[in-house]
Parts: C-alpha cells; structure tokens; sequence
C-alpha cells in the first residue's frame, strides 16, 4: 500500500520556531513523521510554497505519523487506493534535479572487470540546462518508468539552485519543474515509478511525481516550449 501525506506549514512555524532553513531541514522533519532514526528510506517528499504556508507532500510506503511539531489541522495523511493507478492518462508535476555524469578528470581512473572505467567512481554529477536535455532526461526516465509524454507539450520551468547544510557537508541542486500530461503504458513499472521518485536528491525533496487523473477541467489546452 502506497500512503499520500500533506503536511501544510504556517511559514511563521516553519522559519522562527522549527528553524527551517533548506531542504536538509526539511528532510530531517519529514523523517519524524516517520520515528526518525531509521537505517531505511522509504518515502519520497517535495515542499511548495501556498499561500503564506508551505505544503509538504510525503509519498511512502508505511503510514506518516503526526509529527510532534505539527497541529493537528495541519495533518492529513490516507492511503492511496488501487483504483488510482487504473487511469491511463495523468497531469503531472515534477520537481527534479536532472543531472548527468561526466568522467572527473581529478580522480585517478578506476578500471572496472570489464577494462571500462569505472563511471560510478570516476564520475560526477553535473546538472542540465538546456531544455533539449531536460526533456532528453525526462524521455529516459519515462521510456524505463513505464509512461509516455508528449514531449512538445512539457513545460519545463527552472526553480532555482536549492542550498542545503548538512553535517559535514554542504552542496547545492539545480531544480526543475516538469508539468504536462503522462500516458500509462505499463501499469505496474509506473506504480513502482511512483513509489521509487524519478532522478537523484530523493533525501532533499525532488523525484516525487504528483499526479491528477485528465479530467475535462484540469487537461492543458495549450502547447508550450517554454
């Protein structure tokens, strides 16, 4: 069973009292709704700012429970029938952090069994820019997720770069947002999509797809490239 969590954050809460400053903050929250603590990763999360609040979406594969820093009315949480995934046809949004690797030239070459270099120990993630990229990017991980996409029809909006501090560590992702419509075309590699989040920096808030079966109201009626 897949759980759909939203968690709405006074942004009062969230900036004077909890203290949240970037998505490492926020990735250390979120994991008290899940007891905190835990070896294992097994939700995916992205937060929007609505309204002089933020939203957090929480996708997992156990029940969120209510934080003790959440109110109460700002929790709801509920499973995610199977029903859901019998549409074929989906608006979507993707917050992302599309990135390719490229060989590092300051790292010695690590050759692998094969006589290949090694690209997971010799490589480093770079992110994309170029629209052409991102909907390269998009294209591939669809094509292994089991939808398909028009891809004239996807806009694709820069969100910024997102700064994160962590101990021992600092870094920062260059985030993108994909909206327009998906086609189911495998049923069950595009639910295990949806549980898995699509791209790196799952921990910091990107990946996970929310989605809203094509209705008559909510289907684009225009194309964009930008």
């Amino acid at each position: 069973m897949i759980h759909l969590t939203q968690i709405l954050v006074p942004y009062a809460l969230a900036v004077r009292q909890l203290r949240i400053r970037d998505a490492y903050d926020w990735h250390q929250r979120t994991w008290e709704a899940f007891g905190g603590g835990r070896a294992t990763r097994d939700f995916l999360s992205r937060v929007d700012e609505i309204d002089g609040a933020y939203r957090l979406l929480v996708v997992s594969a156990t029940p969120a429970r209510k934080p003790d820093w959440c109110p109460t009315d700002c929790f709801q949480t509920k499973p995610i029938p199977d029903t859901f995934f019998a549409h074929s046809r989906f608006c979507f949004s993707l917050l992302a952090n599309p990135t390719k690797k490229v060989i590092n030239p300051d790292k010695p070459k690590v050759i692998g069994p094969d006589g290949r270099i090694d690209r997971n120990k010799n490589a480093r993630r770079v992110p994309l820019h170029r629209r052409e990229e991102l909907l390269a990017w998009l294209k591939r991980k669809a094509d292994t997720g089991g939808f398909a996409l028009d891809l004239e029809a996807v806009r694709t909006i820069p969100r910024g770069r997102k700064y994160f501090v962590k101990p021992g560590a600092r870094g920062v992702h260059h985030a993108v947002e994909f909206r327009g419509v998906l086609q189911v075309t495998d049923q069950q590699r595009f639910r295990e999509t949806f549980s898995r989040g699509l791209g790196s920096a799952k921990a910091f808030g990107f990946g996970l797809l929310a989605l809203a079966p094509v209705n008559r109201t909510n289907l684009p009626n225009h194309k964009t490239n930008k």
